[in-house]
């Protein structure tokens, strides 16, 4: 019988009859070692460059440009600079003179912004809700006389109003909007004419709008709260158009001046 021959454990019933468990741990351990040994190896060979040594490369590459720099050397921009010279706009990119547009064009879009404080009780289709607010659309105050539309819309209404046969009261009148640009006047009017079914075809200018705004500053005497007009004051002393000089709707105008072309033109 052999001297390797170890007894079977009953406790360890995977150990085979040949097998000696001090030579198999001690041939473990060897084996273990020699991947340590290996493994030590070739991390070593893929350790990061130190800190230090960037640091020290950074700063030779610094002092090297100085040096080869000074005096107007390897990297002086002057030499390579033309006196005088501006670099050119892309392509497409540049002063292309004033944004223009028809007039009627140009105001419409305008209204129908100034027109959304208005919507909320008119209604975004202009026909009002049917009980308190009336509608705009077929209202012969918003078609008929400038001067009165304005009026109407810079001091409010007090008390019942008639639109198309039919008699409004709306509850606490309707309030005064703060529209003191001329315009915003004119752009908000325009685009009430000439929507919601309404086709005056007419604008009405910045011009004729900063006429109104003279006569409700006249009327509300420097008062911050003037009182609002009522329908027997609309028909007697407001029926009537705002003065100022009537304008083609195809007239194209500056979006910045509302003024026509040629006319800012001629002035420059």
């Amino acid at each position: 019988m052999s001297d390797s021959y170890q007894p079977i454990d009953p406790l360890r019933p995977d150990l085979d009859e040949g097998t000696n468990v001090a030579q198999t741990h001690g041939a473990v351990l060897a084996d273990n070692a020699a991947i340590s040994r290996e493994r030590r190896v070739r991390e070593n060979g893929m350790e990061p460059v130190s800190l230090w040594v960037i640091v020290s490369s950074a700063f030779v590459l610094l002092v090297a440009g100085a040096v080869l720099n000074a005096g107007g050397g390897l990297f002086n921009y002057n030499e390579y600079r033309v006196n005088g010279y501006v670099q050119r706009d892309a392509p497409g990119v540049g002063d292309s003179g004033p944004a223009t547009a028809p007039i009627m064009d140009a105001l419409v879009k305008n209204g129908s912004k100034v027109y959304s404080t208005c919507s909320g009780c008119h209604q975004g289709d202009g026909m009002g809700d049917g009980a308190s607010y009336p509608p705009l659309g077929g209202s012969e105050w918003v078609t008929g006389d400038t001067e009165q539309l304005a009026m109407i819309i810079l001091s409010g209404v007090n008390g019942a109003i008639t639109v198309n046969g039919r008699t409004w009261n709306t509850p606490g009148g309707m309030p005064a909007q703060p529209l003191r640009d001329p315009v915003q006047l004119a752009s908000v009017m325009t685009y009430l004419r000439n929507s919601f079914g309404n086709s005056t075809g007419d604008v009405v200018t910045p011009e004729m709008a900063a006429a109104a705004l003279e006569i409700y500053n006249e009327k509300a005497g420097g008062s911050p709260t003037p009182p609002q007009v009522t329908e027997a004051e609309l028909k007697a002393d407001h029926g009537k158009m705002l003065s100022g000089e009537v304008m083609d709707p195809a007239t194209v105008v500056d979006l910045e001046t509302f003024q026509p072309v040629e006319a800012a033109g001629a002035a420059e």
